[in-house]
Formats: C-alpha cells, sequence, structure tokens
C-alpha cells in the first residue's frame, strides 16, 4: 500500500491574517471606499442593533430605560389596535397593488409597441411621479380628496351627485390612500417591466402576428407567461413597500390614523406610539413585530416563486 507523505513547506497564513494582508495592501482602495461603511454602520448598522435592545426596554427618551423582558412583544400581541394597524395595511396594499401592477403592466406594454410614437416621452413622464417628493404629492391629492372643498367634490356636485366624504370615510380613505400609491409608483413598475418585455424575442410576436393574432391574445398568451418571473419579482417588491406605508396617510388625516383609525397603518402606528406617546421601547417592538409580518410575505412569495418554476 502505497503512502502519501503530507509535508509543509511553510507557515501557513491564517484566514484572519490573510485578510488583513490583503486590506492593508490595497489600503488605498479600502480608504476610498470606507466613507460608505462608516456611514452605514453609524445610520444603518447601530440603529438595527440599537432597536433589538431597545425594544427589550422601557424608555421615554429622556430618563432612565427599564428592563421590561418580553413584556413589550407580550403586549404587543394583545394590542387592538397594532392588528387593526395590520389589517389597514393589508387593506390598502390590496387597493393599490392589484390595479397598479396592472395598469404598469399594460402600460409597459403600449410603450414597446412599434406603433406607438415619442416612446421615450412618455418613458419619462410616466417616471416623474417617482422622483416627486411624497409629502408634496400627499399634500396636493389632499386637496383633491377634500371632504368640503375637494375638486372631485366639485365634480360631482357639478354633475348633480351627492359629494363624498373621503377623509371621514374608512372605505374612501382606503382607497384615497391607495390612489397616491397607484399614481406614484405604477411608472416604476412600468419601467421594471418594459425592461422584462424587452428581453422576449420579436420573433415570437411577428409569429403570432403572421398566425392572425390579435392584440389582446399576443398580450395574454405570450407576453404574461414569458414576464412571469418580473411580475413575481413586482409582486415581492410591492408587497415589501405597501407594508411601510406611512407618508400618505400621515398628511391627509395626520397622527391619529383618522376616523375610527381607519388610516392607521403599521408604520404610522409605530411612529404615534414612538415619537407622539414617546414609548420607545414599544416602538422597537412594533418594528420588529412588522419585520416579521415583511418576512412571513417575502418567504410566501418566494416559495411562490420556487413553486412556478417548478411547473
Amino acid at each position: 500500500m502505497r503512502k502519501t507523505n503530507f509535508s509543509v513547506t511553510a507557515p501557513a497564513l491564517s484566514r484572519t491574517g490573510g485578510v488583513l494582508r490583503e486590506i492593508y495592501k490595497n489600503r488605498t482602495i479600502y480608504l476610498f471606499i470606507s466613507p460608505f461603511f462608516l456611514l452605514f454602520a453609524v445610520f444603518g448598522l447601530f440603529p438595527i442593533l440599537f432597536s433589538i435592545y431597545l425594544a427589550f426596554q422601557k424608555w421615554d427618551g429622556i430618563g432612565k430605560m427599564e428592563f421590561t423582558g418580553l413584556g413589550n412583544f407580550r403586549y404587543l400581541i394583545m394590542d387592538e389596535l397594532f392588528w387593526q394597524s395590520i389589517f389597514n395595511t393589508l387593506q390598502i396594499w390590496v387597493y393599490s397593488t392589484i390595479p397598479m401592477l396592472f395598469f404598469a403592466l399594460i402600460i409597459a406594454f403600449l410603450l414597446n409597441s412599434s406603433f406607438i410614437r415619442f416612446r421615450n416621452v412618455y418613458r419619462v413622464a410616466y417616471f416623474l411621479p417617482n422622483v416627486t417628493s411624497i409629502v408634496a404629492v400627499s399634500i396636493i391629492f389632499g386637496t383633491l380628496f377634500g371632504n368640503r372643498y375637494g375638486f372631485l367634490n366639485f365634480l360631482l356636485t357639478a354633475f348633480g351627485l351627492e359629494p363624498v366624504e373621503w377623509l371621514n370615510s374608512s372605505f374612501w380613505l382606503k382607497i384615497a390612500i391607495a390612489t397616491i400609491i397607484i399614481w406614484r409608483w405604477t411608472g416604476y413598475n412600468a419601467i421594471i417591466y418594459l425592461a422584462g418585455l424587452q428581453s422576449i424575442p420579436n420573433e415570437l410576436y411577428e409569429a403570432a402576428r403572421i398566425d392572425g393574432a390579435n392584440l389582446a391574445q399576443i398580450f395574454f398568451k405570450i407576453t404574461i407567461p414569458l414576464l412571469r418571473p418580473v411580475i413575481l419579482f413586482t409582486v415581492i417588491t410591492s408587497t415589501i413597500g405597501g407594508m411601510q406605508i406611512f407618508t400618505e396617510p400621515q398628511i391627509l388625516v395626520g397622527n391619529s390614523g383618522g376616523p375610527g383609525g381607519a388610516g392607521l397603518t403599521i408604520v404610522l402606528y409605530l411612529y404615534q406610539q414612538s415619537f407622539i406617546n414617546h414609548l420607545f421601547g414599544y416602538g422597537s417592538a412594533i418594528a420588529w413585530g412588522m419585520f416579521v409580518i415583511i418576512l412571513l410575505f417575502s418567504i410566501l412569495n418566494w416559495k411562490i416563486v420556487q413553486r412556478n418554476e417548478k411547473l
């Protein structure tokens, strides 16, 4: 039986030593990119770690912290307002995401069509709402949905219809918030869909037209199936964004969430408890509760993606 002798000809460097040596060797490059890591450590990593610690404390932001263990999380589970904020957020997410992604898909399909002129102008125009200040947009929409002097009620009364108390009704308030989200994010998702559409070979569309397929058949039989991964991606990102709605209801109805708390979303409730009631420990617990909800939705969407890929 042949023996193999393993001999060490040079002392092996430890993994840590090797990394440190590479950093020192390329210290100039690391010096140039260090501002990002410093800013991330101060404004990103530290707040995350501190919020974990704070979730187990009772603190008003000024006085001494008091360790409460899992007390904040126990109260969170029993808090009716927290569950109401989840329900409100999910409702607004449904009202906004479904029409938003549908309109985005239609717009992207039209922008990708050869018969549309000045397509680059339309692409810029549809993306502009995404880079517009959300506070300014919410204020403008607040004047549109005003209960007494809103522009929409002016139009309704001009046609002899009864005005709608948009911001005093639980249902219509959610519709108003969802409308702002649709207006702001439809163009953004349309650009993503457009990028996906441009990866589809034109030969498929040309073959379908030769076979006599109309525009609707091309859209539902070719575009939708081939664009499924992109659609699932936008659903995941819209879910994550939809769970973090804050500015729209806060500008429209204030920190209270409107009549009956109909506009009280998870992030607005977090803001209310932390910066209005000065319960920073409980606010941190709400933040981690929201993190768990977003994580569960992300896992669910990921499972759906994996299932569709297997099919």
